[in-house]
Formats: structure tokens, C-alpha cells, sequence
């Protein structure tokens, strides 16, 4: 099996929303939700995926011919490139009824391990999903990161203590899921949280704790006062609302805030080893990616899981060595093309 196999199979069991595109560029699903579209007018999505293309890079082969090493360390641990599988929840809805929640993160979380690098997992209103999720990333050896909603103080406790109790070491919460519908109407209520709210929740966790949904520098530092070891800019995949900003172009401003002073991962509109490239010379730390990780899954099992970090890995090292870098601690904003 190759990646195109894995999109072709994909395409057989991953309706009726999704594509499996050969480009999953936000274009054919649009505002298809549920769905892997965006909400509204389902242009934040694209708008994603074409701003980290409108960006391009400086070739410079005019160097020394050696290895490229693109091993990414956080919170104690090595992995072999600076991607991790985004957050997805309820999949069998979104994506197709070939996997439910519980049975994706038993076969995501432990792909990831094996291919050398981390899942965040999602949350949803079946209390089992965060559970069983935080039971496979402990039987991964701690390798994966439990993303929990912000729900009640409360519900956040109880589910933490049972993650941590099952061997997870870092935390997240996607605090932009406060624009999911499901989310609303609940009692007690979920939704935004305050900075003093999220510093009880990380002061309580104890361990590292990543504060996924920052679009704003005004946000990451707000995150960083809250003692959050890190911050994902994201803007939800485009999912919670319409007319935003893609991460690609507030990502630089961000990372000039809080760079050095936290972990900055982003997502959105993420592709391959180029776009990773990109996102790192614009001061990122690590990417997600969410969407091209559950067509992987649904295309091929572990397998694709393994494949496609493969092929981004591989597209990563070609890029770096071709604009002469062979490090990550190497890239920086002189990468970036200006004309």
C-alpha cells in the first residue's frame, strides 16, 4: 500500500461528506456539517489550506551536503518529526460509520507512537471518549494528549483525574470548542472560560497544559498567565466561526509575543512536509493535523497512520535541505520569501 491507495480506500468508506480529496483543501466539503466542512460559508476552511500556499520559501542549496535531523522534543519526550495527529471528535458522524470515537483513538494513538509521533484526542458529550482515549494513551506508554472541552469546572477535575490515573503526562483543551453548538446548552454550562478559571484548571492538572484555539497575541499572552506550557493558534479548522483570520497569518505576530515563553503549535490548512516547513520559519514550534489524519486512518488503518507521517517526514527533509537548514532550531524567518 502507498499514500494514493490510502486516499483511494478512504474514498469507499468515509461518506457521505467526505471526499477523501486528493487535496483536502476545504473546497468540495465547504460548509457541510455535519461534515468536515466549516461553518457559515464554510470559507475559513479554505481560506486555511490557500494562506499557507500564498507563502513561499528561500531555496538555497549553497551549503553544507548533510543529514537533516527533524526530531522535535516537548515535555520530555522525542519524536521524530514536529507533527502531531489533531483532535477529532465524533468521527462516525463527520466522516463515516466504519469507525466511532472510542475505536479511531485505539487505533490512532498507538499508529502514532509507532510512526514516532503523538495524537491529541478528542473530547465529546459520551464521557467514554475522553476516557477511553486517555486509556490508549497510557497504553502507549503517556505518548498522546487528551484534549478535553471546556466544560464546568467540575467535569474538567473529574476527567483529568481519570486521564492522569491512566498515564497521560501533558493536557489540552480546545478552549474555541466553547463555539460548538453541543456545547451550549448544557447544564452546567460549558463555553469560554476566564484566565483566573483556566489557571484553577492547569494549577489543578499539575502537569503541562496546552491551551488549544489562540488567534490573538492579546490570547497568547492571556494563555501564558494562566501557566500554560503551550498554546495551539487555531481557529477550530473553521468549524466554530465564520469570517475569521486563517492561522497563517497571525501565527507570526503570536509567536514574536510568546516565543521562548511557551510551546507554540498551530493548525489549519496543513498539508505536507512544505507547509510544515513554512509554519516553522513563522515560528511555530509544531503543527497538527487533524482532517489528512483521519482520511490516513480511514484509508489504511495503522498503515496509513504510517504513511503519511512518512510522507511528511520525507517531504520535511527535502525541503529543509534544500533551503539549507538541517535542523528545526535552524529555521527561522529568513526562510520566508518577500517580494
Amino acid at each position: 500500500m502507498n499514500y494514493s491507495d490510502v486516499l483511494a480506500q478512504a474514498r469507499t468508506c468515509s461518506g457521505p461528506y467526505c471526499k477523501a480529496c486528493p487535496v483536502c483543501n476545504g473546497k468540495a466539503c465547504g460548509s457541510t456539517m455535519p461534515g468536515p466542512g466549516a461553518k457559515g460559508t464554510g470559507r475559513v476552511a479554505i481560506a486555511n489550506y490557500e494562506a499557507w500556499q500564498s507563502i513561499y520559501l528561500n531555496m538555497d542549496t549553497i551549503c553544507e551536503n548533510k543529514p537533516v535531523d527533524t526530531s522535535f522534543t516537548f515535555a520530555g519526550r522525542t519524536y521524530a518529526i514536529p507533527v502531531f495527529a489533531g483532535p477529532v471528535g465524533a468521527v462516525n458522524l463527520h466522516y463515516g460509520d466504519k469507525y466511532n470515537d472510542l475505536e479511531y483513538n485505539n487505533i490512532l494513538v498507538p499508529a502514532c507512537e509507532k510512526a514516532g509521533i503523538a495524537a491529541f484526542t478528542g473530547d465529546g458529550a459520551n464521557p467514554q471518549v475522553f476516557l477511553s482515549a486517555a486509556k490508549a494513551i497510557g497504553n502507549a506508554g503517556g505518548v498522546g494528549i487528551p484534549t478535553v472541552k471546556p466544560w464546568d469546572q467540575d467535569t474538567i477535575f473529574e476527567k483529568l483525574d481519570a486521564a492522569k490515573a491512566s498515564g497521560a503526562e501533558v493536557f489540552a483543551m480546545d478552549i474555541d470548542a466553547a463555539g460548538l453548538p453541543f456545547l451550549k446548552g448544557l447544564i452546567p454550562p460549558a463555553g469560554s472560560k476566564t484566565v483566573a478559571e483556566l489557571r484553577e484548571v492547569i494549577e489543578y492538572a499539575k502537569i503541562p497544559f496546552i491551551i488549544k484555539g489562540v488567534m490573538t497575541v492579546t490570547g497568547a499572552k492571556k494563555a501564558l498567565d494562566a501557566g500554560a506550557a503551550g498554546i495551539v493558534v487555531s481557529n477550530h479548522g473553521g468549524r466554530v466561526q465564520d469570517g475569521v483570520l486563517p492561522t497563517a497569518l497571525v501565527l507570526s505576530k503570536i509567536a514574536k509575543a510568546v516565543k521562548g515563553q511557551m510551546t507554540i503549535f498551530v493548525d489549519g490548512g496543513l498539508r505536507n512536509g512544505v507547509d510544515v516547513c513554512k509554519a516553522l520559519a513563522l515560528g511555530a514550534d509544531a503543527v497538527l493535523m487533524a482532517r489528512p489524519y483521519v482520511t490516513a486512518l480511514y484509508g489504511g488503518g495503522e498503515e496509513g497512520v504510517h504513511l503519511l507521517t512518512e510522507k511528511v517526514k520525507g517531504e520535511l527533509e527535502d525541503t529543509m535541505g534544500m533551503c539549507g537548514v538541517h535542523s528545526l532550531s535552524e529555521i527561522n524567518e529568513s526562510l520566508i520569501a518577500s517580494f
